[in-house]
């Protein structure tokens, strides 16, 4: 899949993979590629910026946590960010809506 077609939509996919808990930035990579069946593939150079500038907007928090002797940031969901993963859904709903009248107007009439 191209790289510009999740552009506009990165944060709605981040803030849904950490809507069920906490994860760190490499399981959030496995965790899009994985619920995707491998069509999305986001590079560490994509998503943590994202994960940074989601974090300054108050939809994410994060803290180091220790597993064996490696530290690693994790990402978790603030009020906030579950009230924009709801807006989120909500215009892509609306999103693909639209497009898939304009692509198939014959499946909105019966």
């Amino acid at each position: 899949m191209r790289v510009d077609a999740v552009r506009g939509h990165l944060d709605g996919l981040l803030l849904a993979v950490l809507e069920h808990g906490p994860l760190h930035g490499y399981a959030i990579i496995t965790e899009v590629q994985q619920r995707s069946g491998g069509a999305l593939e986001l590079r560490t150079g994509t998503i943590y910026p994202a994960l940074n500038r989601l974090e300054r907007l108050g939809l994410l928090r994060s803290s180091w946590e220790s597993i064996g002797e490696r530290r690693r940031r994790c990402y978790r969901l603030t009020d906030a960010g579950r009230g924009n993963l709801a807006k989120a859904r909500t215009a892509w709903d609306d999103f693909t809506a639209t497009i898939s009248a304009v692509l198939n107007p014959s499946r909105g009439t019966a």
